[in-house]
């Protein structure tokens, strides 16, 4: 089996982080000392030698842009080694953003947002929601905003690493409206833990765009042109906790964020008889509304593994 062939089969959970905190935290410095185009400058190097001795970041990059060109043209043209190079630095230029959102140092005024006061409106009258997100943009930039109009919110993530990035958020943003929560299982417990989160009018947080470790988890949906496996988990907690189901993301526009909120159903129903219809219309929805944000923001999106299943990597007949 080649080294490549490996890559392709390894499940993005079990894929170790390369993230160094002494070093990002350097780079922060940096930026707030002297400002950010010398902080480009002394991550320019950092995010060409990552992307150098990764090369599975690289290839699952060119799968991406690949098939964003061959199913929208967006690029205008055949993705290139450069294409694949300045999406990863945005994805690393990124991350300053997400600091400078959960400290409050981000000029929010300039923040393009749609679709939000909707969510806000429905949340006054003391209801929880469920959101599906998606690994684009700063979403961090959603839950500073989301927090300066009171909102608390509850993001589900499927790695061990909760713990350690609460304590983070605490040092940086004391008494922030976020918690993360560590989804091991999905057993009634937890589940009732969530309803009553739901009940305080909280909102519950989840990206769609991961498949869990359970393969049995998840739903067929086409996206870019291609097969792909979504999670079913934010559309049974959305039928389980009784609650609308709304769609947030992040791109770039222009210097800043356009932050776009939608309502994907007011409730989810899965029917015994056609449960496994109505969830494959729910992923589909949600790929097709990706879809057209990158359509807009092409190098947003920040999946750095591959991310079509090799078993269903197929176009569609």
């Amino acid at each position: 089996m080649t080294a490549s062939h490996e890559i392709s089969r390894t499940h993005w959970a079990r894929i170790g982080e390369s993230t160094f905190t002494l070093g990002i935290w350097f780079l922060y410095g940096i930026h707030r000392v002297f400002g950010r185009w010398p902080f480009r400058l002394c991550l320019y190097p950092v995010v060409l030698a990552h992307w150098l001795l990764r090369p599975g970041v690289r290839q699952a990059s060119m799968q991406y842009l690949q098939r964003l060109q061959a199913a929208t043209g967006t690029l205008g043209r055949e993705p290139s080694r450069r294409d694949s190079l300045r999406h990863v630095a945005l994805f690393s230029e990124t991350l300053l953003d997400k600091l400078l959102a959960v400290t409050g140092r981000y000029p929010f005024a300039k923040v393009r947002t749609q679709g939000r006061e909707e969510l806000y409106e429905y949340l006054s009258h003391g209801r929880g929601a469920m959101i599906i997100t998606a690994h684009m943009g700063c979403m961090e930039m959603c839950r500073a905003m989301g927090e300066a109009r009171g909102a608390k919110i509850n993001i589900l993530v499927h790695t061990r690493h909760a713990e350690r990035f609460n304590r983070l958020l605490e040092n940086l943003s004391p008494g922030h409206g976020v918690r993360l929560l560590e989804v091991a299982q999905t057993d009634p417990a937890f589940a009732s833990k969530l309803a009553e989160r739901i009940e305080a009018g909280e909102l519950v947080a989840v990206a769609g765009d991961r498949v869990p470790v359970t393969a049995s988890q998840t739903v067929e949906a086409q996206f870019l042109g291609h097969t792909a496996q979504f999670p079913v988990g934010p559309y049974v907690l959305a039928a389980l906790l009784h609650c609308p189901l709304y769609l947030l993301t992040s791109i770039h526009e222009d210097d800043t964020y356009r932050i776009q909120m939608e309502r994907i159903a007011d409730a989810v129903v899965l029917p015994r008889a056609n449960r496994a219809q109505a969830l494959g219309e729910l992923a589909q929805r949600y790929a097709d509304a990706l879809t057209q944000r990158l359509i807009r923001s092409p190098y947003d999106w920040f999946n750095f593994f591959p991310f079509w299943n090799r078993h269903h990597d197929r176009a569609p007949r």
